[in-house]
């Protein structure tokens, strides 16, 4: 059963009475005339939790307050990230694992959540007022050496492969691996499997020279999901303007994220955002570009008691050798002003004043994802 407007308002005033939901979210609720209401809103990268509170080990528990916080946000769906990105577990088998315990969470919540299967779902889930979940990697080392194993996963219902994280793997190296090479036969192997099952190859962590060889290897368009404009910064998990515009040439999708590598100095504002927006969009045009904020909806409370959480995390990825550069105990992986559930309304304001049309700001928050997707997956 689809959650109208007033059943919405009334589940948010009970929770905000029981403290489980912040005053921004009944606000965004109870707020007439919503820039967003009618649009499709795709996040191409982010998550569905709740920051202040500590993880129980598994992902089939939600809270009501995230449920509430999505559904106040105005998403209509969201690329999460499942499986395997680094770390001491057997790749194949988490990511077996995380998909099954994601799967029971949308089963255990069906007035709420539905699984993205196919653009079509997109839409199901705007017009069911649900939050759509799209299934997607952000490493591919559960593959192993077995390029087979993507059917196993599209059939699962994977349908964004990111073949890289920030160190190399055995498709080709990362942002942050210095060698730089490129594309290997296996990646390309891999990349050739992905286009017969029509899913989403996804370059947003892969070094510039592993992009530009999978872009061109690639049979169908390929996806950024979350980045940012190198022209801005000088940090290589931004995208340089050949890599960003060998997407859009090929037909592809490039997701800005609402991250610290928006600025040089690592304290990115939603002023940042609008400004690698508005270059993607110079380099790509406006067909071509969307968000992919690599966050959550649910906003942390208290910074400085996440600033303690944040340093032992950031110590964390340094040890284990997935830490990219602009990573530091003293800067938050959000832009502190475009955060929690009014995001999208903030940005589409902030693109509008800054002369963006309507219909412009509506394809950049969804439109731009859906039209790719139905390419990709229902092409």
């Amino acid at each position: 059963m689809a959650i109208d407007r007033r059943d919405f308002v009334t589940r948010a005033s009970a929770l905000a009475a029981m403290g489980m939901v912040s005053a921004p979210v009944l606000a965004a609720a109870e707020a007439g005339g919503d820039p967003i209401a009618d649009w499709i809103v795709v996040n191409a990268l982010g998550g569905l939790g709740d920051p202040n509170s500590p993880p129980d080990g598994t992902r089939s528990a939600i809270s009501q307050r995230v449920l509430a916080d999505a559904h106040a946000s105005g998403v209509t769906a969201i690329n999460i990230t499942l499986g395997y990105v680094a770390g001491p577990e057997e790749p194949f088998e988490d990511t077996v694992r995380d998909i099954a315990t994601t799967d029971r969470m949308i089963r255990d919540n069906p007035r709420d959540l539905i699984k993205i299967l196919s653009a079509a779902d997109i839409r199901r889930a705007k017009a069911e007022k649900k939050v759509g979940l799209l299934y997607g990697f952000q490493n591919c080392a559960m593959l192993g050496k077995d390029a087979t194993r993507v059917d196993v996963f599209a059939d699962l219902g994977v349908r964004v492969f990111q073949l890289t994280y920030n160190p190399a793997n055995l498709l080709g190296d990362g942002s942050m691996a210095p060698e730089n090479r490129g594309l290997t036969p296996f990646g390309r192997e891999v990349i050739a499997r992905l286009n017969d099952r029509r899913v989403m190859v996804d370059l947003s962590h892969s070094g510039e020279r592993t992009c530009l060889d999978a872009a061109r290897a690639s049979r169908t368009p390929i996806s950024i999901n979350h980045t940012g404009c190198r022209a801005l910064t000088d940090l290589p998990r931004n995208k340089t303007d050949a890599e960003l515009r060998l997407v859009a040439e090929r037909g592809g999708f490039v997701g800005i994220y609402f991250m610290p590598f928006l600025n040089q100095s690592g304290h990115a504002s939603a002023e940042d955002v609008v400004a690698h927006i508005d270059h993607a969009v110079s380099v790509c045009g406006e067909d071509h570009v969307g968000i992919g904020t690599d966050g959550t909806v649910t906003q942390i409370d208290d910074l400085k008691v996440y600033e303690a959480k944040l340093a032992k995390e950031i110590a964390d990825r340094r040890a284990a050798g997935i830490s990219a550069t602009g990573e530091r105990p003293d800067t938050y992986p959000f832009v502190v002003d475009l955060r929690g559930p009014d995001q999208f309304r903030k940005l589409a304001r902030l693109l509008e004043a800054k002369g963006y049309s309507p219909r412009r700001v509506e394809k950049i928050l969804g439109l731009n994802f859906l039209r790719y997707a139905e390419t990709i997956w229902d092409g």
